[in-house]
This record gives structure tokens, sequence and C-alpha cells, in this order.
């Protein structure tokens, strides 16, 4: 790559996260207006953990707020990363000019898998959203029931790593190993995409304080657009920047007092697209450690929910453990701001691992 060929992905990349940033704050109001009008919230809070049990220290710290903000609000996310997709797609055919050619990000090799997988997973979590606002579903409160996302989740999965395997590079089907060379997964890089995807979805549940999981996303995708970027996948950079621009945007509006929430069609959305970027990018192996807020997330309620049914006992006042830190005292600013620093951290650690490793 020549000095003004770097320069043109820079100003592509960046340039392409800048228009997501303004046209997600511009989107904004239109969103507002709809989830308020038609209030997409929750109608009445939840009393019950995913195991059954009752929740009390939850609705003592968020009973009041999950009936009253809107739910939905990651919408703008998906949205607004479909409206840049679609703009400068439509302006490359449009308009015969180098500068809308380059600026179009849309490519079979690169970002149709992820854009195909963030479409599916944002259309099962408003699904799940629209449910439990109507208060309708497979559970009490409204909603898919959790084994339902699971399997809707694997079938996205399976999907997915049916594009890879046959449809991408064999490279994609082996596990690169950082300074180890590569493994070769054969037919087994299926039930290892299924296996990634759930893990990641599992991750889910960090999006329970005000502007946290917007945060701690925006560090995670920011740390993949930096990889594929060194790596010369310059789409993917472009299609990772672009999402952190629209999570910035959405970030904008739910710092605390926060407009409206991410929720499921939000969450969802992230968290496969993630998986799928991960994969493209072959930095699954520091995935743990670029979205190391994500792990601790999941970890707390699995050793949680362990320890109530083998042990008998809990060994968090609540989870996930942002809640723990909440119910111990610390301010749900606080709580958020240091996940942020974590972060942001760890992020760039597993990104150097990543980039060390191709050195």
């Amino acid at each position: 790559m020549n000095q003004s060929d770097l320069i043109l992905n820079v100003y592509k990349v960046l340039g392409l996260g800048g228009v997501s940033f303004f046209a997600g704050i511009a989107l904004t109001p239109f969103l507002t207006h709809f989830l308020y009008k038609y209030k997409m919230w929750r109608k009445e809070a939840r009393t019950r953990a995913p195991d059954g049990a009752p929740v009390p220290i939850f609705q003592a710290l968020h009973k009041e707020r999950e009936i009253n903000v809107p739910r939905m609000g990651g919408i703008l996310i998906w949205g607004t990363t479909f409206a840049v997709a679609l703009l400068f797609w439509l302006l490359s055919i449009l308009i015969p000019d180098p500068l809308f050619s380059k600026l179009n990000f849309l490519s079979r090799g690169q970002t149709w898998v992820p854009l195909g997988i963030m479409l599916a997973g944002a259309l099962v979590g408003f699904l799940d959203d629209w449910f439990v606002v109507h208060q309708q579903g497979t559970y009490r409160g409204g909603g898919i029931t959790f084994t339902r996302r699971v399997f809707l989740i694997v079938v996205i999965a399976l999907l997915g790593a049916y594009w890879f395997y046959f449809k991408l590079d064999p490279a994609y089907h082996a596990l690169a190993i950082p300074g180890n060379g590569a493994i070769p997964l054969g037919i087994w890089f299926f039930p290892f995409f299924v296996f990634v995807m759930l893990a990641v979805f599992s991750s889910g549940v960090i999006d329970g304080i005000d502007g946290l999981a917007g945060g701690v996303f925006a560090s995670i995708f920011a740390a993949y657009a930096g990889i594929a970027f060194f790596q010369n996948q310059i789409d993917i950079a472009a299609f990772c920047a672009v999402i952190v621009g629209s999570i910035l945007a959405f970030l904008w509006f739910n710092i605390p007092p926060a407009r409206f929430y991410m929720s499921e069609t939000g969450i969802m959305a992230l968290t496969t697209t993630l998986a799928a970027i991960a994969f493209l990018t072959r930095a699954v192996p520091v995935l743990p450690i670029i979205a190391f807020p994500l792990v601790l997330e999941s970890l707390s309620v699995i050793i949680q929910l362990s320890s109530k049914r083998f042990l008998g006992r809990k060994i968090f006042l609540v989870a996930p453990i942002h809640h723990h830190f909440e119910a111990i005292g610390w301010p749900p600013e606080k709580v958020t701001m240091r996940f942020w620093v974590i972060s942001a951290v760890f992020a760039i650690l597993g990104m150097i691992v990543q980039l060390m490793s191709r050195v």
C-alpha cells in the first residue's frame, strides 16, 4: 500500500465513522418521537431472574426507570449503519465518481456476511422487544423465551458458517493462533462458529445501566476496526467504524439519564455482528481479550446460577456483575465509567496481541 492509498483509506474509515455519528444524531428525534408516542417500554417491572428466582435487589435499583424509559433504542445503531451503507452504495452506482466508489464499503468478501448477520440478529431482538412491550410472548412479562432465542441464534450462526465455509476463502476456516500459525478446522468450523456466536450472545446481559453497553461496544468495534485496517481489510474497517459512529450517536442520548435503552434489538445485532467480524479478521483468539468486559459479565451469570444450583447460595448479591457493584453501593455512573476504562484498556491490549502476531 503506497502513501496516497494509505491516506485515502484513513479518510475513508474515519470519514465514514464521522458520517455515521452525525447521521445517528440527525435520526434520533424521529426514533425518539416514535418510541415515546407509542410508549415502547415495559408495562410491568421484571420480578424474576432467568432461573425463576425473585429479584428484589434488581427491582430496588431499576424498577422505576424500567417502566418509564423506552426500549428499542438499538434501532438507532443498526438502522444508522444500514442507512450509511445503503447511501454510499447507491451513490457509487448513481454517480460515476472515484470518490463514491472508494467510499462504498459493501463488498461480497468482507461486509455482506456481517451486514446480513446484523440484520438477522436485529430482527430477532426487535421481535423480542415488541412482545415485551406489548406483554405478549412465551413467558410471563412477554418476549421470546431464552431457549427460543438461543435456537434462533444457532440458526443465524449456521447460515453464517455456511457462507464462510462455501463462499469465502478457505483461510477463514482455520483458527489463527497469534504467533503459532493456523489450525485447520475442516467441518468442525461449523460447531466452532456456533459456539463463538452463542458465547458472544450470552454477554448481552451487559445492557443494564445507562451508557454501559454503548461505551463497551464502542471500544470493542474500534479495536476490530484497527485490526482490519492494518490487515488491509479496509471495507471491514470502514464497516466497524460506521458501527462505532452509530454507537456513539446512541451513547450521546443514552448517557444518564438515558432517553432510551438499547435492549434486545441492539444487543443481538451487535453481539452477532461481533462474532462474524472476529472470524472475518481471523482474530477470534483475541476476542476474549478485546471483549473482556463481555466475558466478565457472562462468567458472573454462569457462576451465580451454578453456585445457586449446586451450592445453594449466591456468590454475588445480584448478577450480572455490574448490578452487584451497584448493590454494594457504587453509583451507576461509577460502574459505567470504570467499565469504559477497562474496556478501552483491554481493547488496546487485544489489538496489540493480534497485530504483533502478524509482524
